[in-house]
């Protein structure tokens, strides 16, 4: 009897696509993954990797033999019958998710019976309706990824859940799907697909609406004089609501929450509905990202000519993503008031510099420190942790940080010789430096 394990294929190498197509081949399948840009099918047939995510690198390298990234849809077609497809679904001027990569690609494949569209990219309510409504042969199970980025490989590897949504008629296909991921050992919640939609989309805005409760909270602890610190651990110690995604900083940045939040609003919005609690998450996370400035206001006055130094460019440590990353507000607001920036990021800072032409990017922490005015520390890498703070505040014109996540200890860079302050910390604290 054979032992070989049914062949999987991926449409789109991304992020979520080639972390999808690395995990597989990990579990032992086959997996074709197909692209439409040439330059990146080339790079990883090389074995060149084109994002930043821990383990990754050694997984696509330990499973070589097992993958084949190529930009024929045939090929794909020919070598695989489960088909996820992991394109980007990126926000529409009007807010509404573009389906147009998902739409190109639903055109390319065979409504034969034999393939089965497993779509794990984000799409609005409805879309898998509609896409079976067109293509009426085609088997649809959608199965919406639920990966962080920095920690994708342990999180695919080690699920929580595994959502899968299949409607009358591919019963038998939810259940090839499922038996993909039951070493896993994750629970597998099987449902409609309007649901599996509904369910990433629902989570996603949760956890949004979490950051932005605890920032709104963190703002009104600077007035009372609570530690927002203290309040979130009080909190989160209840088991109704938890620890998680509930400490304060500068908002919430990334390729899913912004986007995700948006589209379920929009996609209320599109039904008559008026979701007025997205609305308002939506606006706290950006007035948040803006409150550093009033804070480098309030201890220099005007920041016309002031010279200062972002420390992390991407949304999140551990990634190379710049995506609705709050460095990118920070540096254009703060060159608006007239200040000079310079940034580093240990591993964002080639996507940076495209997008950040006007800000001058560094080779380290502490280089990036010299002669500035202040500091914000946007991305919380663990190399700030142990940069030496005194040294750094002998190179700065004015040591003086504002912590945009709550990450460093005020305590040892007041030592240090700096005026600290961060996020939702006790004005009579922050008076002090």
């Amino acid at each position: 009897m054979s032992t070989e394990k049914q062949p999987v294929g991926v449409v789109g190498v991304g992020w979520v696509g080639l972390v999808t197509a690395a995990c597989f081949a990990e579990l032992g399948h086959p997996v074709i993954a197909r692209d439409i840009v040439s330059e990146k099918v080339e790079s990883l047939s090389r074995g060149e990797t084109t994002i930043h995510e821990p383990g990754l690198d050694e997984l696509l390298a330990r499973n070589a033999e097992r993958l084949v990234f190529t930009t024929d849809m045939g090929e794909l077609l020919e070598g695989a019958r489960l088909l996820f497809v992991c394109v980007d679904t990126p926000p529409t001027v009007s807010g509404d998710a573009d389906l147009s990569r998902v739409r190109s690609v639903v055109e390319e494949l065979r409504a034969d019976g034999d393939h089965v569209l497993v779509m794990k990219s984000t799409v609005p309510a409805g879309t898998g309706e509609s896409i079976r409504r067109e293509m009426p042969g085609l088997s649809y199970v959608s199965c919406p990824e639920f990966l962080k980025e920095g920690s994708a490989v342990e999180d695919f590897m080690h699920p929580d859940r595994v959502v899968i949504g299949a409607d009358a008629g591919d019963e038998e296909a939810a259940r090839a799907v499922a038996a993909l991921y039951e070493p896993l050992g994750g629970e597998i919640v099987r449902t409609d697909v309007a649901s599996a939609e509904m369910i990433k989309l629902a989570s996603n805005a949760f956890l949004a609406t979490k950051i932005s409760f605890i920032n709104e909270i963190a703002n009104v602890c600077e007035e009372v004089g609570a530690d927002v610190g203290e309040v979130s651990r009080g909190m989160g110690l209840d088991e109704r609501i938890g620890p998680s995604f509930l400490r304060a900083g500068i908002g919430y940045g990334g390729s899913c929450f912004p986007k995700d939040v948006t589209a379920l609003k929009m996609l209320a919005g599109n039904t008559g509905y008026h979701f007025q609690l997205l609305n308002a998450v939506i606006e706290v996370n950006e007035l948040q990202k803006r409150r550093v400035i009033g804070k480098l206001q309030g201890r220099l006055g005007s920041l016309v000519g002031k010279r200062v130094a972002l420390l992390g460019l991407a949304f999140k440590p551990d990634t190379d993503d710049m995506r609705e990353a709050s460095s990118l507000v920070l540096a254009a607001r703060l060159q608006g008031e007239g200040a000079e920036v310079v940034a580093y990021d240990p591993v964002a800072d080639e996507r940076a510099a495209d997008l950040l032409p006007a800000v001058e990017m560094s080779g380290s922490g502490l280089e990036a420190l010299e002669g500035a005015d202040a500091a914000v520390l946007v991305t919380e890498w663990p190399e700030f942790a142990k940069l030496d703070w005194s040294e750094a505040a002998g190179r700065m014109a004015r040591p003086l940080l504002v912590d945009g996540r709550n990450f460093l200890d005020g305590d040892v860079l007041r030592a240090a010789g700096f005026e600290y302050e961060g996020i939702g910390i006790p004005t009579a604290v922050r008076q002090e430096a």
